[in-house]
């Protein structure tokens, strides 16, 4: 099993071929493919190559599926015996990316399935409102 540790959207993720993450907001249009090239580790059957702090010659490459909002977060904030009381709302723009390979100086050691890249994944505003 082939996995790479990414820096993406501000955050540090474990990636595997053939599966999606929600990711923040990524500035490309959706059916784009992504390149991500800040890959600080990669571990090919038990062969861990770890960057410093960058694995040189490591992409990861994925499909943009789409973007979308994440959970409601409600912040209320309140001071008793003051009559002070501040409620606000928070929704992350998310964008959900299907890991299709990830390479190593050109030669892909790990790419999705065919089946895992034909199967469309919808991210919808419901998807999240099922988990409440």
């Amino acid at each position: 099993m082939s996995y790479a540790i990414i820096e993406a959207g501000g955050t540090q993720l474990r990636v595997e071929p053939g599966r999606f993450y929600d990711l923040n907001h990524l500035f490309a249009d959706p059916d784009d493919n992504y390149v991500i090239d800040k890959v600080l580790l990669v571990n090919n059957d038990n062969e861990v190559t770890v960057g410093q702090p960058f694995v040189e010659g490591a992409t990861v490459e994925g499909k943009i599926l789409s973007h979308l909002r994440g959970r409601k977060i409600i912040v209320y904030k309140m001071r008793p015996k003051k009559k002070t009381r501040k409620k606000r709302g928070h929704r992350q723009e998310l964008t959900r990316l299907l890991i299709t390979s990830i390479s190593m100086n050109g030669t892909a050691i790990a790419s999705a399935s065919e089946d895992a890249l034909k199967t469309p994944i919808l991210a919808t505003s419901e998807t999240f409102a099922e988990e409440e």
